[in-house]
């Protein structure tokens, strides 16, 4: 296992890369994306601290069938496609981790996926803000700084950036956040999502 860190907007692996190494986020955010022949882009996931990519390794597939790229400074950890075999067939506890993970991570690509269906932005928005905050409908965690561009946001809720600053800002007035170069998060964003 070898760690590195990656700069805002680099990337870890390119679709069509070799699949051959799987990889744990130890510090930052990383944006899995999938891009079509013609160039148009989608984002399938936003990961944070503690989630496993790169599973595809494991399978069949030769190739990164998507791409990954931090949105912040990012601690990544990679470790090769042989030795997470020898580990997941040699450890068990480590094998039930792994897929309990790959469960949950399911779980939250279907959740977005309903969310870009039946959500306006503004909701989607606040949905991927309070996210990136760490924040559930239980915690009670702290406001978190977030350092990530209105552009990567826009791509990541599928709306253009001037709609994207137009939410911000309305966001910051009801006082759900602080924006000025690094983001904030407030948990009472929570109540827009009740509303």
């Amino acid at each position: 296992m070898s760690a590195r860190d990656y700069a805002h907007n680099e990337a870890i692996f390119d679709q069509g890369d070799k699949a051959n190494a799987m990889f744990y986020v130890q510090t930052g955010n990383v944006k899995l994306t999938v891009a079509s022949k013609s160039g148009k882009k989608a984002v399938l996931a936003i990961l944070r601290k503690g989630d496993f990519f790169g599973e595809g390794c494991l399978g069949k597939q030769s190739l990164r069938m998507s791409g990954a790229m931090a949105i912040q400074s990012s601690s990544i950890a990679r470790v090769s496609k042989t030795t997470i075999a020898r580990v997941i067939r040699d450890e068990p506890a480590f094998a039930n981790l792994l897929v309990a993970h790959l469960v949950i991570r399911i779980g939250r690509i279907e959740e977005d996926l309903v969310d870009q269906i039946f959500s306006p932005s503004e909701k989607r928005l606040a949905r991927l803000l309070l996210f990136l905050g760490h924040f559930s409908p239980k915690s009670v965690a702290e406001p978190v700084h977030i350092k990530v561009s209105q552009e990567t946001l826009a791509e990541m809720i599928g709306t253009t950036r001037s709609r994207v600053s137009y939410f911000m800002n309305r966001f910051r007035k009801m006082g759900f956040i602080e924006y000025n170069g690094s983001l904030r998060v407030h948990r009472s964003l929570h109540t827009f999502m009740l509303g």
